[in-house]
């Protein structure tokens, strides 16, 4: 994404790019020995044509070559460059200050145990302390898990899945998302470092090494503490091609007071793709909502991104909706086509007081939960360990892979689950008195509090409670969300027909 910038590199190699560790990495210690068997080898290194190394990212080390496949021999360079690996080609950094080339040069110890040595620098460089902090344990990008879709006995099951088999976000929609997020993260956290904390842990050891001067950085564990998340229908299996990324950064593990803190952080990521980053990020805009967030575009995977501060709930959630995805196979399915039919008539902006993707999947969720035979239960009641606030963040991701898929003995097909769900909220679901919980699998009262008092729409927030369908506050925009439910129902009913509530070509060319 950022091929020029000083901390524009992938976060991983092509060789390391299936693993998906994205763990901690315990800190490099030297020993007097090895410091001076580096000193040694540097003298019969030709800096001239020094290798470079992809920064170290997520954990993933780039190895070092070993005598049987050797970066140089002697003075002389290894003719044919179809041998080297990504990794170990030259590679530029460019500074907006135009100052000197940094190298990060491999270093070949003796013995049979091999280290990668931190980087060269030049003397008046200030080095970049966020670059050699081992990384904090971040969440990996999850493969799906494997999951048949379900037979379509009818006209209406055929069209919703071939809708979804052409919409759905694919792996590589989501690993260039993943791949702007690490290099953000690398960017941000010059901005947001956990500069107090270093002072106690770390030193610096300068040894005179070929006329110049090698800086090591001597590392206790000293973490991180600005990271950032990717969250939202990007990850949470609900995402379509055409979806949108949603960033949340976390700078400090107690919560954030939204209206100053978030806007103040926000700001400086504003002023910070306004200028530093302005030739790989465009359109970029601070928006003081509720919950701010910046909104901007890659330039080079051409996908929109939403980024907040401390909204840790969204990471928390981004994680349930996902176990929910994948728990039964028409979930999916159902899910991606009524978005695409909410968003064809206008009732899925909450920036314009309709309801947000967000809450149109909990709807059909709860939808699901309501069944005379549900589809699906309450993951928050039947594995509350899993699903608690107390769980650490960087944890949350382990419990998609730790639920087995729910077994339904409802055999609904796609078209009458898609039928049912119209006329749930169209003819038997009390706007006026009841709430939407999927954390309780039910429709309970609302509370009588400012909260939910006089809403138009009320679905619960599975974690803090809060109603994430109070966007809807005008009567207008909540009679017009009614009426398409009843609209679509009669014709989808008479028709059997996807194409009578939703376009088919259209919709597959958004994606």
């Amino acid at each position: 994404m950022f091929p020029n910038s000083i901390l524009g590199r992938p976060p991983f190699t092509p060789n390391h790019q299936q693993h998906n560790n994205f763990f901690a990495l315990s800190p490099t210690l030297y020993s007097h020995q090895q410091l001076i068997d580096a000193q040694y080898n540097f003298q019969n290194v030709d800096l001239s044509r020094a290798v470079t190394l992809q920064p170290l990212a997520y954990g993933a080390v780039s190895p070092i070559q070993t005598s049987t496949s050797p970066l140089f021999r002697g003075r002389k360079r290894i003719s044919d460059e179809k041998n080297f690996p990504l990794d170990g080609k030259r590679q530029r950094f460019h500074s907006p200050h135009q100052e000197p080339t940094i190298i990060n040069q491999i270093v070949p110890l003796s013995g049979d145990r091999r280290y990668s040595m931190p980087p060269l620098f030049h003397t008046h460089y200030v080095p970049d302390i966020v670059r050699c902090v081992p990384p904090l344990r971040e969440i990996p990008l999850l493969e799906p898990r494997e999951i048949t879709l379900p037979e379509a006995k009818d006209k209406l099951s055929q069209q919703i899945l071939e809708l979804f088999e052409t919409c759905q976000q694919q792996m590589s929609d989501l690993k260039k998302k993943e791949l702007c997020r690490a290099q953000l993260q690398r960017e941000i956290q010059l901005l947001f470092p956990r500069t107090s904390a270093y002072c106690a842990c770390f030193s610096w050891l300068y040894i005179p090494v070929y006329r110049c001067t090698v800086s090591f950085l001597l590392l206790s564990s000293a973490p991180l503490e600005s990271r950032l998340f990717l969250v939202g229908s990007s990850l949470n299996g609900f995402g379509a091609r055409s979806s949108d990324g949603d960033l949340c950064l976390v700078v400090k593990e107690e919560p954030v007071n939204q209206k100053t803190e978030a806007r103040h952080i926000l700001t400086l990521v504003y002023k910070h793709f306004c200028t530093r980053l302005s030739g790989y990020i465009e359109r970029p805009q601070l928006i003081r909502a509720k919950v701010p967030i910046v909104k901007f575009r890659d330039k080079v995977s051409c996908v929109e991104f939403d980024l907040n501060v401390n909204n840790t709930v969204g990471i928390r959630n981004t994680f349930l909706l996902r176990t929910y995805a994948y728990l039964e196979n028409r979930v999916r399915p159902l899910v991606l086509v009524i978005k695409k039919w909410a968003n064809h008539h206008e009732i899925n902006d909450a920036s314009r007081g309709t309801l947000s993707s967000y809450s149109l999947v909990l709807m059909v969720l709860h939808y699901l939960q309501t069944l005379p035979e549900p589809i699906l239960p309450s993951l928050q009641k039947i594995y509350p360990e899993s699903f608690s606030t107390s769980v650490q963040l960087h944890l949350v991701h382990h419990a998609p892979c730790n639920i087995p898929p729910y077994l339904s003995k409802n055999e609904s097909s796609l078209g009458d689950l898609l039928l049912g769900f119209l006329k749930y909220y169209a003819t038997e679901f009390d706007w006026n008195t009841q709430m939407i919980s999927v954390r309780e699998a039910k429709a309970i009262p609302r509370p009588d509090d400012i909260e939910w008092r006089n809403k138009y729409i009320c679905v619960e927030e599975p974690f803090d409670g809060t109603n994430t369908a109070r966007a809807v506050h005008e009567k207008q925009k909540f009679d017009m969300i009614k009426d398409q439910f009843l609209k679509s129902w009669h014709r989808l009913k008479n028709k059997k027909d996807l194409n009578s509530v939703l376009p088919l070509r259209a919709a597959t060319l958004k994606r």
